[in-house]
């Protein structure tokens, strides 16, 4: 399976950048390409001071391109979103295939004093449900946001899902870099599969204080090692993936068997 990450800043409502790189990626033989959060809307931060009907029309006008991008290049694009419906702001993840859409409706959210995005999005407060499941050409992925990962609870089911790939976009700020990086590896380690992380890049300043997005979009291998990584420019990696790695992984570790056999004699 051959993917990508295309690492940027914030794009606004310009398009020029995502044509490009999409045409390159396609001609790569590229199936799924994975951008990471607020790259096509506004950050957060900057959310909190526009109404609600310019977000709309922002995110259908992102909508609108990424569906024909997705069927004039014949591949499937992930793309964070923020979408409002009846005046009321969700963060979304969208999938963006050739001939269908979908949408992940972000489960878990932080909630900081200082990035409080449960606040502010009306996102469901529900019990953990499974995140979005798909294949293409019988590998299978997971998508869940990068926040998301912290959290055992939505492994619980997504264990028996037999996943090949998780993708995972971000807006990891701050000096979490090494924390991020222990933390997808050790995910991809215990589940025995990729992990494939799409982190934005650039800054956002507010109150003398600058918020530095330093990228790193990485992709990890299911025996939790670092396959490839990016800098903090703008960049777009492109990666193979095998099934074949995926289920050798398993066998050696035995992970999977050991709580298949406990859960048998129950």
């Amino acid at each position: 399976m051959r993917a990508a990450v295309l690492q940027l800043s914030a794009q606004g409502m310009s398009s020029t950048k995502l044509y490009n790189y999409i045409r390159i990626a396609s001609k790569q033989g590229v199936k799924v390409l994975l951008l990471g959060e607020y790259i096509l809307n506004p950050f957060f931060k900057e959310l909190q001071n526009l109404s609600a009907g310019m977000i709309k029309e922002h995110s259908q006008h992102q909508i609108k391109v990424l569906r024909e991008l997705a069927s004039t290049y014949n591949l499937t694009i992930i793309a964070p979103l923020v979408i409002v419906k009846k005046n009321k702001i969700y963060k979304t993840i969208a999938k963006f295939a050739p001939s269908s859409t979908s949408y992940y409706q972000q489960q878990l959210l932080i909630n900081y004093p200082h990035w409080n995005e449960e606040k502010f999005f009306a996102n469901e407060h529900k019990e953990i449900q499974t995140p979005l499941v798909f294949k293409i050409d019988g590998f299978k992925f997971a998508l869940m946001s990068g926040f998301e990962l912290h959290f055992d609870a939505i492994f619980k089911d997504l264990a028996s899902k037999n996943i090949d790939c998780i993708l995972l976009p971000s807006v990891s700020t701050f000096d979490s870099y090494e924390r991020w990086k222990a933390l997808i590896l050790s995910r991809a380690f215990t589940q025995n599969c990729y992990i494939l992380r799409a982190n934005r890049i650039g800054e956002y300043s507010q109150d003398e204080f600058t918020w530095h997005f330093y990228g790193d979009s990485l992709l990890a291998s299911p025996n939790g090692e670092l396959l490839e990584h990016l800098g903090n420019k703008e960049e777009l990696m492109i990666v193979d993936m095998q099934h074949s790695e995926v289920l050798e992984a398993r066998k050696f570790w035995g992970f999977k068997d050991m709580i298949h056999k406990r859960s048998l004699s129950c």
